[in-house]
């Protein structure tokens, strides 16, 4: 006979084409489940990778009670559940439109991503309180806007961000510094670093952004590939951002410009120095973050998880920005700066040699962008959730009993 105990009923939202955010919210779930036996908790996933990655996660927790709940878009927009990739955005706002009536039976629902404050406006959903995980740590200026401020709790990784919301207005009066659930997944940062190559050759991650009028894939990329590639002096993992190459046309909203990607070349995946990884679990679990000796990139948030094991760094300012002083680009002040292609044998030296003149800063940023402590960040997190549904009228004295977690198996994609 289960206790009797106030249930509330708390959705984890995936409603990604790709995993890379999962990382950032299922820790917290699972902590979640495994502490307050109070809360129901499911995991609303959206493809079968997804519900692959979760699986694959959940062996790291065990006695986590977490149900899965398949979602698929619905009724007349069942068609974009087989369409191709330049409908997934208008499939991802589809899928929540059509799952109004599976939504309406939380009572919060938390999500990495910011498209699932359109939960709001959906008929039996107005009360549903919303939890921001985010998803990586950054520096961009869209990861500061005021869209943050509509969650009624935002869990923050660190001062950094708590910080630039509030400068920029869009600090949500409900909040808390957790740390970075993602850390808690596998060893130290400098453990388990994978030898992708037979010599011992510094290794270079190169590792781009997909937004169109940010990244420095678009006007110098090749170019920078074809220097590793004739070079005998490096190793190159080329893991760009795992949207990169998703889709053909790639569009930013943050501030509009268009950019088609083409196929990469065959030279570059037979190069024998040139490890190529453009989607891989590697990408997004600290794989390549890890194996690296200097991190090449442009505004990955992939950096500051990088920088958790300090290193040297270099940045392409492809688009010459004028970006001292701005914080959009505070990490490229942790290591050296090109403009062409050029200067790039330059950077990297200077780089490897001025290394340790940086160490101090970069350790000072990794500390002000990362709150963390001996307590797993995912259990901060959902101590956090926890306090604050605890403390909602609305949701207190419930009578329900909780129930064994199993698979909500009816809508499963494994059926």
């Amino acid at each position: 006979m289960t206790d009797l105990l106030p249930v509330r009923r708390v959705g984890f939202l995936f409603n990604h084409e790709h995993v890379h955010q999962i990382a950032h919210s299922a820790p917290i779930a699972f902590e979640l489940s495994r502490s307050y036996r109070e809360f129901a908790v499911v995991l609303l996933f959206s493809s079968e990778k997804q519900l692959v990655a979760l699986e694959t996660l959940a062996r790291a927790y065990p006695g986590h009670r977490c149900e899965y709940l398949a979602l698929r878009a619905e009724g007349r927009f069942a068609w974009l559940e087989g369409a191709p990739k330049a409908f997934t955005l208008l499939r991802n706002l589809a899928l929540l439109k059509t799952n109004a009536q599976a939504f309406s039976g939380f009572d919060a629902i938390v999500t990495p991503e910011k498209t699932s404050l359109a939960i709001r406006g959906l008929v039996g959903c107005e009360g549903i309180k919303l939890v921001h995980t985010r998803h990586g740590a950054g520096d961009r200026e869209i990861g500061f806007d005021a869209q943050s401020q509509q969650f009624d709790l935002v869990l923050l990784p660190g001062e950094k961000i708590r910080r630039r919301l509030a400068a920029a207005g869009a600090l949500a009066p409900r909040h808390a510094i957790v740390g970075y659930a993602k850390f808690d997944i596998g060893a130290t940062p400098a453990a388990n670093r994978r030898k992708l190559f037979d010599n011992d050759k510094p290794t270079v991650l190169y590792n781009p952004h997909c937004s169109p009028h940010l990244s420095s894939w678009y006007e110098q990329g090749r170019e920078i590939l074809d220097f590793f590639r004739a070079s005998g002096r490096y190793n190159l993992i080329f893991a760009p951002h795992v949207m990169l190459f998703q889709r053909r046309l790639q569009v930013s909203i943050d501030k509009l410009a268009f950019k088609w990607v083409r196929n990469l070349e065959s030279k570059y995946l037979a190069s024998d120095n040139i490890h190529v990884d453009l989607g891989s679990s590697a990408c997004t679990d600290m794989t390549y973050t890890r194996a690296a000796d200097l991190y090449l990139g442009d505004v990955s948030s992939q950096v500051c998880e990088f920088l958790l094991n300090p290193r040297p760094c270099v940045f392409a300012n492809s688009h010459r920005i004028r970006w001292r002083d701005d914080p959009n680009y505070s990490a490229w002040s942790l290591g050296s700066v090109f403009e062409r292609v050029e200067e790039l044998p330059g950077a990297l030296e200077s780089a490897f040699r001025d290394h340790a003149e940086l160490r101090a800063a970069q350790e000072a940023y990794v500390r002000d962008t990362f709150d963390l402590s001996e307590t797993p960040s995912a259990q901060r997190a959902a101590q956090a959730i926890h306090g604050f549904l605890a403390h909602e009228p609305q949701f207190a004295g419930r009578g329900e009993r909780c129930e064994p977690a199993g698979r909500i198996a009816e809508r499963s994609f494994h059926g």
